[in-house]
């Protein structure tokens, strides 16, 4: 009798812990009234932004037939679907100066174009145009654009365009004087000219014309001395001939799964000099050994710059494929870039694979907000994290405050991704934290999918996840990826909104958004200037759709256009100026500039001015705050951090009603201190 009990005891205890395991295992779901609840708070209207006319009537494609992949190298035809997974990509902006971010720069991976258009929905101010480095050295047959950066890189006021590429350096599209998107900052101008690819001058920025594979681009004050720097994510190595169907010298891909450090370098660009007019240009120097061999080399997919420790000198992350993470402390000094790489720290609990630096993981998009509300801005990574894909997570690096350690080498940042239900989602790409509801809270989103076929190939691509080091860089080792294979392509687009247990849920269900895709950018923007941020998706091989906010109830908010003064007029005293028209005022976007505002219970909001953070999606650089049930009469109080032309820390206090803003920055005179003024 006691060995019966003996035996089928030990099965029971089995048995409960199988279940407790189970029960703690498992994820928390939503009841069905609470996810149509979420749900109800949200509405988009979507609208294709692919092959809208030319203004001589003809699809931006010329005529030519659409692809689905790209030719390549002979050594990687038999996986040229894998190498053609990348490309497409959007930014919001505003290009012809009317003060509302309703530009579309896109990249259309069907015919290799970059294409300049209003956002549907919104007055076609304009006919669409391509953008097309021509008189500068292009081969199409070799060369492919993988993403453009708005920003006015020679600080004449106007908005230019940067474009990077596989094949070549990036192009710096310079806006000319006389242009729409100057005239409308000129008061009484009796006939302006329309935008169009004759508004823009091509120029070098590199001083040199090289192999890049560049994936990824952002712009940042890395040195502090108020210009605007660039930070360039390469992926294959430099000198490759991806594209090159007659090229003879043997291609290799990464040399490891999770330690690949034979990639393209990545740069760092400082700012030196530019000239405004009808024949704009730029110049930028690149720094050499500012970055040591294992940040340089990783296989770069995400770029992102924010200042994370108060400093308002921007760290780096790089979003590294096939490799570790990294995340770099800014200790630089005007004209002397320096960065000191930051590792997690490891404890008893906490694997490698969730120590940020120690990852192994596939980094593809980064994006920064504070999650926490502790104000200190925290950090959102894509990866590979299919339920039962490679085992991997998305990450949500957060902040513990402790940014004194940073000094040490330190990264204050734990993963939080599970506990806040961000972990798991597919293929992930580009990442998004905003408020689309204006409730104060921050919803998530993200670019999701690899290869859309019939057959699928996820037990080749474990094979290889699992193959020795030395035969990864082979392609001749590789499984065929080629047309009609399939991994993670029929996955969609999740749409997290947080509830009141602090978790997130995807609802693109609900909200009619999960139709497949296989995406890549994000960027998002007050498009029509309503006070809520509408958003655009750039898909690879496919349309790529622009999302109307057309929410039921949104809360208040508060819009910034945050400016640095340009031209002759130097101001002493921050300015600002109710609405968004930003008409008859000459500025730039004043990256890296900080906003907190204090809401009346208590909660703090904080975001940067965003120089062009993510993969390949480019948000605009206007600061968008949700401020809930607050009533329009009531003010909050906005605290602005940004540098001075003396290259001094200034801040601004402000009591401000909901509504949209023009603040140019003072400081650009004198040093007096910080008053502000509202005009």
């Amino acid at each position: 009798m006691s060995g019966f009990l003996q035996t089928h005891g030990r099965r029971l205890v089995a048995l409960i812990t199988i279940l407790v395991l189970y029960w703690l295992a498992r994820l928390p779901q939503l009841s069905d009234a609470e996810r149509r609840g979420l749900a109800d708070r949200f509405a988009f209207e979507r609208f294709d932004i692919s092959f809208q006319s030319l203004p001589d009537g003809s699809r931006p494609n010329g005529g030519h037939s659409l692809r689905s992949s790209r030719p390549v190298h002979p050594d990687l035809q038999h996986i040229s679907a894998w190498i053609s997974t990348v490309g497409a990509a959007v930014a919001l902006n505003d290009l012809d100066g009317d003060g509302l971010s309703n530009d579309l720069c896109y990249v259309e991976t069907r015919t290799d174009q970059v294409i300049v258009a209003p956002v549907p929905g919104t007055p076609q101010r304009y006919q669409p145009f391509t953008l097309t480095a021509e008189p500068l050295p292009y081969d199409a047959a070799t060369m492919a654009p993988m993403g453009c950066v708005p920003g006015d890189l020679n600080e004449d006021g106007l908005m230019d365009v940067l474009v990077y590429y596989w094949g070549r350096t990036p192009v710096a599209f310079l806006q000319k004087a006389g242009s729409k998107g100057d005239d409308k900052k000129k008061v009484g101008t009796a006939h302006p000219t329309t935008l169009g690819r004759d508004a823009y001058r091509p120029c070098e920025i590199a001083g040199r014309i090289e192999r890049w594979y560049t994936n990824a681009l952002t712009m940042a004050d890395l040195d502090g001395d108020t210009h605007v720097d660039l930070v360039i994510g390469n992926y294959f190595p430099d000198g490759a001939r991806v594209l090159d169907v007659h090229g003879t010298d043997r291609e290799q891909m990464q040399d490891s799964m999770s330690r690949a450090y034979n990639g393209g370098r990545d740069r760092v660009l400082l700012w030196q000099s530019a000239v405004a007019g009808n024949a704009p240009s730029v110049r930028f120097k690149e720094i050499e050994g500012v970055l040591d061999d294992q940040v340089a080399c990783g296989w770069s997919l995400g770029v992102g710059a924010a200042d994370l420790d108060g400093d308002l000198l921007p760290e780096i992350y790089f979003a590294h494929d096939f490799g570790p993470d990294c995340l770099l402390h800014n200790q630089s000094r005007p004209g002397q870039p320096r960065f000191v790489r930051l590792d997690g720290v490891k404890t008893l609990t906490v694997p490698n694979s969730k120590v940020l630096g120690r990852d192994s993981f596939k980094g593809m998009g980064v994006d920064f907000a504070d999650l926490n509300g502790d104000g200190w801005l925290d950090i959102y990574v894509s990866n590979i994290a299919d339920e039962y894909a490679l085992e991997e997570s998305h990450f949500a690096w957060v902040s513990t405050g402790e940014v004194g350690r940073m000094a040490a080498g330190v990264a204050p940042y734990f993963d939080r991704s599970e506990s806040l239900g961000l972990s798991r989602s597919g293929w992930g790409w580009e990442t998004r934290l905003d408020d689309f509801d204006n409730d104060g809270v921050l919803e998530a989103l993200q670019a999701t999918g690899f290869l859309k076929g019939r057959t699928d190939r996820w037990p080749e691509l474990h094979e290889l996840a699992m193959s020795n080091d030395a035969v990864v860089r082979r392609p001749g080792s590789w499984a065929r990826f080629g047309a009609g294979d399939d991994l993670s392509g029929h996955e969609h687009n999740p749409f997290y909104v947080r509830a009141a247990d602090g978790r997130y849920y995807d609802l693109a269900a609900e909200l009619g958004m999960d139709d497949s895709q296989v995406s890549r950018g994000i960027a998002t923007a007050d498009v029509d200037g309503d006070g809520d941020l509408d958003v655009a998706v750039a898909n690879q091989w496919e349309t790529s759709f622009y999302y109307r906010n057309d929410c039921p109830k949104p809360g208040a908010f508060l819009g910034l256009h945050v400016l640095w003064p340009v031209g002759p007029e130097k101001l002493t005293q921050t300015q600002i100026r109710p609405g968004h028209s930003t008409e008859g005022i000459r500025g730039r976007p004043a990256i890296g500039t900080e906003a907190r505002v204090h809401l009346p219970d208590g909660r703090l909001l904080v975001a940067q001015v965003d120089g062009g953070n993510g993969h390949s999606g480019a948000r605009s650089p206007d600061l968008h705050f949700g401020l809930g049930t607050l009533p329009p009469d009531a003010r909050v109080t906005v605290e602005l951090k940004w540098r001075d032309a003396g290259l001094e820390i200034r801040r601004g206090r402000y009591e401000l009603a909901p509504g949209w803003y023009t603040i140019t920055l003072g400081g650009f005179g004198s040093a007096e201190k910080e008053r502000g003024a509202i005009r």
